[in-house]
């Protein structure tokens, strides 16, 4: 099947997101549109119950007296009602400012505040207590709309009481939904979406409508997902990643199962049975180094067993891309094998998997690769909040593992080096609909990334001959030596986690020094394994990453890495933390990528030990 790169949509796209739900409510009215848990089931419901809903809310924001483009927050964990939310606000016309539920309240506060967010929908009393506490510093909030909490009736109301509103409204007013939307423009505000602050202070990012109405759109033009998938999604709603996928569902009209709950992914993955889901890497790192410890665990045969499937899986996957014939033999192999160990592996994620889409942050190839021999297929892709998530993926019938595949049909691409000219290599720009309108409230900062259209993303990548696009690093994390050799951390960082089952973080040091140092954590659950498989079971994650057996075995993994890198790579010295990273240390964004600088602020001292 070819791969579709006709951008002709771009002309005929809906005029707003807005647009794009009433259009897909008007089309797919009785068929499931989304389903979350309750209890200990999934309650389902339509396309046609979720725009009574949508409009209802959509009708009492109008009633606060919410104006076009105006900004109106959201502060909570992935759930239905976000969604529920998010659309409601774009159908008023106004624009949705996403806040992370685990943003603290000095953060909350700036975010809400720098938007001038008129109304906020929080989660629950925790999220509610952060805007009561700050509530000095936010003149410009109206209300608060509790979706799981206590309503005080003035202030704070709940979410039926804003529908309630709503139905008001509509009484008086019974189109005045459809004529909020139908006044919505493609340039117009959809979304405030503030950047994870990996470095400084969250920059307010500006996108219109168009951005978001064309990365769905862009995704249902090339063939990818049909009205027949069924998607599993957990990712934060308040990251672009989460943001896009909802407008992909609009332009297709798949079905979505929603839990926010990271822990429950892969008991919910069993029940839901998706065909697809978005994730970060962290989740395939996370799955890969469990499956490999539980076959350690089992040792003998089936231990055997798991690894030679996987050399000849890994085998007949290279003769495939190789276009290669597979012996008779290695393919009778293969044909044993995925019944005794890959099936297993395939059921772990439901079975019925088509492909995951892989964002957020580089995805290491060697893991590609072995869920790959397994039959699962992770597709990545590549993009910034700054281009409404996604910019570039691969397409499950046109590939290449280790690449974030190819750039999206109506949007270019160049690589340009540090003089401004094109290159083979150095920062990847992109042109094309689904860039930023700017940040907000910072015209400086928006010109040093926005030049002629073309956004300036701050990764290094190179294209090969087909335009299958490779990142190959953060420009900024790239370190020099004292010795002049340049480093990039993000490629040894990726090394390290797919050799060590046990790792959770590696994070690796060196800028102006003579040589480089790591500071690592390990996974508490598979450390947990670990613990009681070496006769340590009774002791806390702290005794066990401390003890001189887990320091031989890091030791072992370290010199393993070493014998893959440069000499003016390799790792000199390393620490193992008696810590895991967490979103709640401020170490981890929501998303899952690890904060830099803060994780060296915090371990300057460490640090500065290993070069003493």
């Amino acid at each position: 099947m070819p791969i579709v790169r006709d951008a002709s949509f771009v002309e005929s796209m809906p005029h707003s997101v807005a647009h794009q739900f009433l259009d897909r409510v008007r089309q797919s009215g009785e068929r499931e549109a989304f389903r979350f848990p309750v209890g200990e089931g999934w309650q389902s419901v339509t396309w046609r119950e979720a725009g009574v809903e949508v409009t209802r809310l959509a009708a009492g924001l109008m009633a606060l007296g919410v104006q076009p483009e105006e900004r109106v927050g959201i502060v909570s964990g992935t759930r239905y009602e976000w969604i529920v939310a998010d659309l409601a606000i774009m159908c008023a016309g106004a624009a949705t400012t996403t806040v992370y539920p685990t943003t603290h309240a000095g953060d909350t506060a700036y975010i809400l505040g720098d938007s001038e967010s008129r109304v906020v929908f929080a989660e629950d009393d925790s999220q509610v207590a952060k805007l009561v506490e700050t509530k000095a510093e936010l003149p410009h909030l109206l209300k608060v709309v509790v979706i799981d909490g206590t309503a005080d009736g003035d202030w704070v109301i709940g979410l039926e009481d804003l529908a309630k509103l709503g139905d008001e409204f509509l009484a008086s007013n019974p189109l005045a939904v459809e004529e909020h939307v139908e006044a919505i423009k493609p340039t117009q505000l959809a979304t405030l979406i503030y950047t994870s602050g990996t470095t400084g202070r969250p920059k307010g990012v500006r996108l219109q409508h168009r951005s978001w109405v064309y990365e769905g759109e862009c995704i249902r033009a090339q063939g990818i997902l049909s009205e027949e998938d069924l998607q599993f999604l957990w990712l934060p709603m308040a990251h672009s990643f989460g943001k896009v996928l909802l407008s992909t569902q609009l332009a297709i009209g798949f079905s979505t199962a929603i839990d926010g709950r990271i822990d429950k992914i892969i008991d919910n993955l069993a029940v839901v049975r998706p065909t697809f889901m978005g994730a970060a890497p962290r989740i395939f790192e996370k799955a890969y180094g469990r499956i490999i410890t539980m076959q350690a665990a089992e040792g003998g045969l089936k231990e055997k067993i798991f690894h030679k499937a996987f050399e000849v899986g890994i085998a007949v996957d290279n003769l495939k891309r190789e276009g290669k014939p597979v012996p008779f033999l290695l393919n009778l192999q293969h044909g044993l094998f995925d019944k005794l160990v890959f099936s297993k592996v395939r059921d772990r994620f439901g079975g019925r998997v088509r492909f995951f889409i892989s964002g957020a942050a580089a995805l290491n190839k060697d893991i590609a690769e072995f869920f790959h021999a397994a039959g699962i297929l992770i597709l990545e892709g590549y993009g910034l909040t700054e281009l409404a998530a996604g910019a570039f993926v691969n397409h499950p019938d046109g590939y290449k593992l280790g690449t974030v595949g190819l750039v999206f049909p109506g949007s270019e691409m160049r690589i340009v080096d540090e003089f401004g000219n094109d290159a083979a290599e150095g920062e990847v720009w992109v042109k094309g609909p689904g860039v930023m309108e700017g940040y907000h409230n910072l015209p400086e900062e928006t010109a040093k990334t926005l030049s002629d259209g073309w956004l300036r993303t701050g990764d290094k990548g190179s294209v090969d001959a087909e335009g299958y696009l490779t990142i190959t690093g953060r420009i900024k994390e790239l370190f020099k030596t004292s010795g002049g050799k340049y480093v990039a951390p993000p490629a040894i960082e990726a090394k390290f986690k797919a050799l060590c089952p046990y790792a959770s973080q590696f994070m690796v040091f060196g800028a102006e020094r003579n040589f480089v140092v790591a500071l690592i954590t390990l996974d508490p659950d598979a450390m947990a394994g670990w613990a009681e498989e070496n006769g340590m079971a009774c002791k806390s994650y702290t005794e066990v990453v401390n003890s001189e057996q887990v320091r031989a075995m890091v030791d072992g993994y370290i010199n393993e890495l070493n014998g893959q890198l440069n000499r003016w790579e390799t790792i000199k010295k390393h620490v193992v933390l008696d810590h895991d990273l967490s979103v709640e240390s401020g170490e981890l964004t929501p998303s899952m990528k690890v904060k830099r600088n803060v994780v060296e602020q915090n371990n300057k001292e460490l640090i500065e030990s290993l070069y003493s």
